[in-house]
């Protein structure tokens, strides 16, 4: 039988820790190579082997692909929604020719599974906001977001016109204590539990009642393993899976924070994010997840708002 080894692109973001850490728990530490452009991020070193590789050289990654005997590649790196507005040709290109690399590199070399996320970035202001389905109008007004629904439409396209078995999430906003967010419309929902500890107060560059679909770190990794690991067969949808595990409003997080710091105070300044933000859904209908590959989540907002004040605690040495 094939061993598997597998690829981690973008190994030291958000996700790419967590996420690397979890497959080298299941496959072992050498059997997943982490790479960044990044130097090697701190909760990763001497976890495993780690390669310094930038996804826009093809060749140096079908190089890569070939001498590891890669048989999995998850492809983390992107420019997020709030960093892509600054530059937004920029965003397109990185994240465009990461994605199609990736792609024709898997179908010459004959790859088991590529992983590659999508976000709720892909919906727009036509866009159902309450328990936006799977399928219905998609007209993103980010770049973030249109380079994400192209690359679902590529995804698709390589799987149906290929064999690639490629895999996709449509990611809500993703809360961690472990790493620092990259750059998203969403990140404050991390920041404000920093601030709440160190500062006391934080201020929101959201309006209070801005509700946003959002999930804890632990439940999207479960989720993006658990997609993997499904049988083939039982993947219908090759563009993206909607992804969803809770929705709140900055006004809704900072009570949860005040059950556990009741002198916590919080301040509204609503900057360019706040017109990203109102172009995106509340809530999310996930159910072919659910259908498909038996997806559920775990954590609500005080189950999480405890989990992430303590560990940081912890973690802030306090």
């Amino acid at each position: 039988m094939k061993k598997d080894k597998i690829l981690v692109i973008g190994a030291c973001g958000q996700i790419g820790v967590e996420l690397t850490l979890a497959l080298r728990k299941m496959y072992g530490d050498n059997n997943v190579i982490a790479s960044d452009l990044r130097e090697e991020h701190e909760l990763l070193k001497g976890t495993g082997p780690y390669v310094s590789l930038d996804v826009m050289n093809k060749e140096m990654l079908h190089v890569l692909v070939i001498r590891h005997n890669i048989t999995q590649v998850y492809l983390l790196a992107a420019i997020l929604s709030a960093t892509g507005e600054k530059n937004p040709l920029l965003a397109w290109h990185i994240n465009m020719a990461s994605l199609l690399n990736v792609l024709d590199i898997a179908k010459e070399e004959g790859l088991d599974k590529i992983y590659w996320p999508s976000s709720i970035a892909v919906f727009g202001p036509n866009s159902p906001r309450q328990e936006t389905p799977q399928h219905t109008i998609i007209e993103p007004t980010t770049i973030y977001g249109i380079s994400k629904f192209a690359g679902e439409r590529w995804c698709e396209y390589y799987n149906h016109r290929y064999g690639i078995d490629v895999r996709s999430l449509r990611y809500p906003g993703l809360i961690s204590y472990k790493s620092a967010p990259g750059g998203g419309t969403t990140d404050y929902a991390v920041e404000i539990y920093h601030d709440a500890l160190e500062e006391g107060s934080y201020k929101c560059f959201l309006k209070e009642d801005t509700y946003l679909p959002m999930m804890y770190m632990p439940d999207a990794i479960r989720a993006t393993i658990e997609l993997m690991e499904a049988d083939s067969a039982s993947i219908k949808v090759r563009s993206a899976y909607n992804l969803s595990g809770m929705s709140f409003s900055p006004k809704e997080i900072s009570a949860a924070i005040k059950e556990h710091i009741p002198t916590f105070t919080i301040s509204y300044e609503p900057d360019y994010r706040q017109q990203i933000a109102d172009g995106w859904p509340q809530s999310i209908d996930d159910e072919l997840a659910a259908q498909d590959w038996g997806w559920k989540p775990e954590f609500d907002l005080p189950k999480m708002t405890a989990d992430m004040l303590k560990n940081l605690k912890t973690q802030k040495g306090m």
